[in-house]
């Protein structure tokens, strides 16, 4: 309900900053500072964050949601790809592919895309793959700090844009109230929660088990808002659970032989 009232960039400027708010809150003690070497990565992960939320949502108002989705997930199916090192990985890469335009309904769009709704979903995407190697890099010294850093840099960078369509709401509690929402699951809590696990696995294993989310969009909307699934549908969410599943089983370390 947020979008139609303050805009695609108000939301995102709204998102970003209640979310930065809260992850300084989370990590009030802040004693690891970013070093010299490190800053040019956390200031592209911050960028990537920004660019990504923006990009998104101003893609949102041109073309469908499904279809943006499974656009923007070309970013992180490229990083699975840029990091495989086995046919078996490629193989997991071209089911979760195969499984996301099952999901997607291209087929049943009676009507041309907006070109330029596609160009920013896909851009969105390319943000989005670039944003999994930021935040490694950067988060390698900084850890689950990165995301509140991060957080911080987009907020400030999405002010320009979003502040005008958002300050005449900024005293309406049923808006806050609902950008608050927002911005602690959209945006705090995923965040740093990502930054969790980009810690403890390769960017290629993360880029692959994200593809889950259009199978658990699926999913959520037959559960909670009695959309049907098609057989094609099913079946995408049987191949993308079958990638993510297969990609993390062949991504596990042999365990140690023992002395």
């Amino acid at each position: 309900g947020l979008c139609p009232v303050l805009g695609p960039d108000g939301t995102t400027m709204l998102r970003l900053a209640i979310g930065a708010l809260m992850l300084a809150a989370m990590r009030e003690r802040w004693k690891v500072l970013p070093s010299r070497k490190n800053l040019p990565w956390l200031a592209a992960y911050g960028v990537t964050v920004c660019a990504m939320n923006m990009l998104f949502y101003a893609a949102l108002q041109r073309i469908p949601l499904g279809i943006c989705v499974a656009l923007e997930f070309t970013g992180p199916l490229f990083v699975a790809t840029l990091g495989s090192r086995r046919l078996l990985d490629l193989v997991w890469v071209g089911l979760a592919l195969v499984g996301i335009a099952l999901l997607s309904p291209f087929a049943g769009i009676s009507r041309g895309l907006d070109p330029l709704g596609v160009a920013l979903a896909l851009a969105a995407g390319a943000c989005w793959g670039l944003y999994i190697i930021f935040a490694q890099k950067a988060g390698a010294e900084l850890g689950v700090r990165t995301s509140a850093y991060g957080m911080a840099i987009a907020a400030v960078l999405a002010l320009p844009f979003g502040f005008g369509a958002a300050q005449p709401y900024l005293a309406d509690p049923s808006v806050m109230a609902g950008a608050a929402v927002v911005g602690l699951f959209s945006s705090a809590l995923p965040f740093y929660l990502e930054m969790l696990v980009l810690a403890r696995m390769p960017a290629r294993v993360y880029g692959m088990l994200v593809c889950l989310e259009p199978a658990g969009g699926a999913l959520t909307g037959f559960l909670f808002l009695h959309e049907r699934l098609n057989l094609l549908q099913c079946a995408g969410i049987a191949a993308v659970i079958a990638a993510a599943f297969g990609t993390a089983v062949a991504a596990r370390r042999p365990a140690p032989s023992p002395a």
